[in-house]
């Protein structure tokens, strides 16, 4: 269960360094397991919510909206990753009882990207794995198309919570961005031919 917290983060926040190590995904599934039986919907009742058993003020702490247990799991493995970067372990009563042991990201300040929390649900970047085939449209924003909803699904592997409306906005817009200048593309924000291959073939976002 989460130790609860009121405290701010914001002065530990470090955007310029690179983290260098992160749990393994075998500890995050423990210690799910141990907090809420790695069920991420969970609510009993008693202040603490989802698979990692944030209270409310620990969650919007590290920018979490809403219940933790309302968010997608890739929020709250997102979210997670990024309270242990501000705080380690210590929040977690259950990685104590498990000794799971911090490394040397934990506490560093170090804001993740959701990139670099795609891994904790034990579903790595694979490059050059077959994709869909561009669909033949330079996408926009304001636009919405079944190809793009293809691509923001594409996206949740990467760690983006994406709902699959179909629509380019802010979200998608970010995304795309994100994937141009992971891969060398010129960062307009228009999803054409090699962002798309990108998406599947390129080097995922950090």
């Amino acid at each position: 269960m989460l130790l609860a917290t009121t405290a701010a983060l914001a002065a530990h926040t470090l955007t310029a360094a690179t983290a260098t190590a992160d749990p393994t995904t075998e500890d995050w599934a423990a210690l799910r397991h141990c907090e809420s039986t790695n069920r991420y919907q969970v609510n009993t009742g008693n202040g603490y919510y989802g698979a990692y058993q944030f209270d409310l003020p620990t969650w919007r702490s590290v920018g979490g909206t809403g219940r933790p247990d309302q968010a997608t799991r890739a929020e709250q493995d997102y979210r997670a990753l990024y309270l242990y970067r501000m705080r380690g372990w210590q929040p977690w009563s259950c990685a104590r009882s498990l000794g799971l042991r911090a490394d040397s990201d934990a506490a560093s300040g170090v804001t993740p990207t959701r990139a670099a929390a795609a891994y904790i649900s034990g579903k790595p970047h694979q490059p050059g794995q077959a994709g869909p085939a561009w669909p033949g449209t330079v996408y926009r924003y304001g636009d919405c198309a079944r190809p793009l909803r293809t691509f923001q699904l594409r996206m949740n592997d990467f760690g983006y919570d994406f709902q699959g409306t179909g629509c380019y906005y802010h979200k998608t817009r970010e995304a795309v961005l994100d994937m141009q200048r992971a891969n060398g593309i010129r960062d307009s924000g228009l999803l054409g031919p090699r962002t798309w291959r990108a998406a599947w073939n390129g080097t995922p976002p950090r």
